[in-house]
């Protein structure tokens, strides 16, 4: 059985919660509508840049030009045209508007004016928004060591301030070409190098391409094909370190050619160093294959 006075109040409890729904949303209403005229920061703009490999590596400076949004230099970002204030077209002056409910009314701030009961008229330059479409020309600096997906700040650059406020920023987001010899995996740098079995078997000196330049990388006697040597430092620019000292390494893996045999006298000299060198590199995986 319900307890007495339990019915009524339900109803209280949802009477209250729609008192507080109303005036909540007058009040924030009234907030939205006072601070409208605050300074805001401008929103950021992001422009994305094609880069060739070797500019991305070394930096460079380039000209870009980006549609952006600057302070109307008429109303000086204001948005709002030289001259005295009008009474506001909205609540006539009153800064407050009604609003009905149900059979309740209520009396809420002008949205239009904030509840001043006045209103400037908008700038005729900038229509009232307090900026001009302004595309502007600027030359920026990529950092050395830049990636695809990298992204490059240039600060004050984005679109202009509402009412006063700072200006946005600019992003730069790059995007680099492949290289048709390094691929890159952070800041270091991979090549394939193609062998002969002599130079493989006895060790050499080869010359290899590095982003520097030629550099020459030793081959110790027995490298497998596959295995990978290192070049220290000679990868890409860390952006981490702003000196640009701080760089990657090059990893060279090496590919051991088999030559395309014709001749007798090449397979002979073939077999005879089989005979010489009986070693049996597939050992191994019979053995594994033998295990139960």
């Amino acid at each position: 059985m319900d307890e007495p006075g339990g019915e009524a109040e339900g109803r209280a409890g949802g009477f209250g919660g729609g008192f507080r729904d109303i005036f909540s949303s007058i009040f924030s209403r009234g907030e939205r509508a006072g601070a409208s005229e605050e300074p805001e920061k401008g929103s950021d703009i992001e422009y994305r840049m094609h880069l060739g490999f070797r500019d991305a590596i070394r930096g460079a400076q380039l000209r870009v030009t980006v549609a952006r949004e600057d302070t109307c230099g008429a109303c000086h970002g204001s948005g709002a045209a030289p001259g005295p204030a009008v009474t506001c077209g909205v609540c006539g002056g009153a800064g407050k508007t009604m609003r009905q409910t149900g059979t309740m009314r209520f009396a809420m701030p002008c949205p239009q004016c904030g509840g001043s009961g006045k209103q400037r008229r908008p700038c005729p330059k900038c229509r009232g928004t307090g900026s001009i479409n302004a595309p502007e020309t600027l030359t920026v600096r990529i950092p050395p060591g830049v990636d695809t997906g990298s992204r490059v700040r240039v600060p004050g650059k984005g679109n202009a301030g509402i009412h006063g406020g700072p200006a946005g920023d600019l992003f730069i987001v790059t995007e680099v070409e492949p290289h048709p010899v390094f691929e890159r995996k952070g800041d270091n740098f991979y090549i394939k190098l193609p062998v002969t079995i002599t130079e493989a078997a006895l060790g050499a000196k080869i010359e290899v391409p590095t982003i520097d330049g030629m550099s020459t990388i030793k081959i110790p006697p027995g490298t497998q094909s596959g295995q990978k040597l290192r070049l220290r430092g000679k990868g890409a620019p860390s952006l981490r370190d702003s000196s640009g000292e701080l760089r990657g390494d090059e990893f060279v893996e090496v590919q051991v050619m088999v030559p395309h045999v014709a001749d007798e006298r090449t397979k002979e000299i073939l077999r005879e160093l089989a005979r010489l060198n009986p070693d049996d590199p597939r050992k191994d995986l019979r053995a594994a294959g033998a295990k139960p």
